[in-house]
C-alpha cells in the first residue's frame, strides 16, 4: 500500500482518536526509544517518541492497536487495511 505523507498525518489523528475510544493514552515522550503499548498501574498507555517521524508514529500506533484488538471495532477500510498490513510485516 502506498502512502502519501499528508495520509500519515491524518491516519495519526484517527488513530489517536481511536486510542482514546479504547480507554488507552497516547503519550509522546523524549528519550532513547521507539514506542509501545504497556499497561502501567491498570492504565492502557502507548509511549511514542515525539522525535519519530509521522510515518514511524503510525507504525507504531497500528501495532499497538492490534494488541488492543481492533478486530471488533469499525475502522475505515483504508485505515483497516494499513493495521492489517503493519500486522503481517511484522
Amino acid at each position: 500500500m502506498k502512502i502519501k505523507e499528508k495520509e500519515f498525518e491524518l491516519f495519526l489523528e484517527d488513530l489517536k482518536k481511536l486510542v482514546a475510544e479504547m480507554g488507552a493514552r497516547v503519550r509522546f515522550e523524549r528519550g532513547d526509544f521507539q514506542g509501545g503499548y504497556c499497561i502501567l498501574k491498570d492504565d492502557k498507555v502507548i509511549v511514542i517518541n515525539k522525535l519519530s517521524t509521522t510515518q514511524r508514529k503510525v507504525m507504531i500506533l497500528a501495532a499497538a492497536l492490534k494488541e488492543l484488538g481492533v478486530d471488533d471495532i469499525y475502522l475505515p477500510p483504508k485505515l483497516r487495511e494499513f493495521i492489517e498490513e503493519m500486522d503481517e510485516n511484522r
